[in-house]
């Protein structure tokens, strides 16, 4: 077993406001600022942290947003689709069911790819049933 694990993603962004507030809008993450300078504004996904700073070396989008795509974990995600909807939002690929589990990519504000993922119960079984038999 490795000793290393990746428990957080720094996502830098030339408006870092706009971003946090986006995200806190669509995922409802709990939000918080660490202290200090530069500071930056964390979302706390369940204990996996999105840390958004600002910097001015970038550009105001991503130019390549398919090299990474943060994945969003839901038990809900109708709601949260129509979440980014209401904000505005578009879409690379709309909110449709896979084999019981619901799969979208929305486009966040500065052109990252997020994919929002609702696995139905199977699914996760399978899953586990797939890490249990691995690790064993």
């Amino acid at each position: 077993m490795s000793g290393s694990s990746i428990g957080s993603i720094l996502l830098s962004s030339t408006n870092p406001d706009r971003l946090r507030d986006w995200y806190a809008a669509a995922f409802a993450p709990n939000v918080d600022r660490t202290p200090g300078e530069p500071g930056y504004d964390v979302l706390d996904f369940n204990g996996f942290y999105v840390m958004i700073d600002k910097r001015d070396d970038i550009g105001d989008t991503n130019p390549q947003p398919g090299r990474m795509f943060l994945n969003v974990e839901t038990d809900d995600a109708r709601s949260v689709a129509k979440r980014v909807d209401e904000l505005g939002g578009t879409w690379f690929a709309p909110l449709e069911e896979r084999d019981g589990s619901w799969f979208a990519t929305a486009i966040d504000p500065d052109g990252n790819y997020i994919q929002i993922i609702e696995f139905s119960e199977a699914a996760r079984a399978e899953m586990e049933s797939a890490m249990t038999e691995g690790g064993a």
